[in-house]
């Protein structure tokens, strides 16, 4: 049913791809955990230079570990905490060059190099993040966090709180 996709396209064109796949496999399918544990293979399957893509999502006032594509995580993170309880508590994406100089970086992956990290909003609640990692510096760009934040938007058009 589903195959390797081939993005040859510019980088622009293939996240908008991207987004149209997600949308497609989105597509009648309510369950929270099924399509974030799709999106997650998505997005693994998509970028290239990532050691490891997935969500936290938002339980009693902490980050939790949700679907993920990668090696074993941290399970719960304070929100204001590492990048993604940063992201969590300014409710905006933050894209970080080197975690080695973010201020109270949570290193689950030693390989992890940069990141950057969405939240994910609903009706102007903090439902989570997505959070992406790379063993290169400064893998992430202007272009990727547009893009990445317009495919958490498209998955949000889904979410059932």
């Amino acid at each position: 049913m589903f195959e390797v996709e081939s993005y040859d396209g510019n980088r622009e064109d293939n996240y908008n791809l991207l987004i149209k796949q997600l949308t497609s496999l989105l597509e009648g399918e309510t369950n929270t955990i099924a399509n974030f544990s799709n999106a997650s293979a998505l997005l693994n399957q998509f970028l290239d230079r990532i050691n490891w893509v997935g969500f936290y999502l938002m339980e009693e006032g902490e980050l939790v570990l949700g679907p993920f594509q990668g090696l074993p995580a941290c399970v719960r993170i304070p929100v204001g905490r590492g990048v993604c309880g940063t992201a969590a508590a300014q409710l905006e994406t933050v894209r970080v060059e080197d975690v080695h100089q973010f201020p109270g970086h949570i290193a689950c992956d030693a390989a992890s190099q940069s990141e950057i990290v969405i939240p994910m909003i609903d009706n102007g609640k903090l439902i989570g993040v997505l959070d992406i990692d790379s063993p290169e510096k400064n893998r992430f760009d202007e272009l990727d966090q547009q893009k990445l934040e317009e495919f958490v938007s498209a998955l949000m058009t889904v979410y059932k709180g």
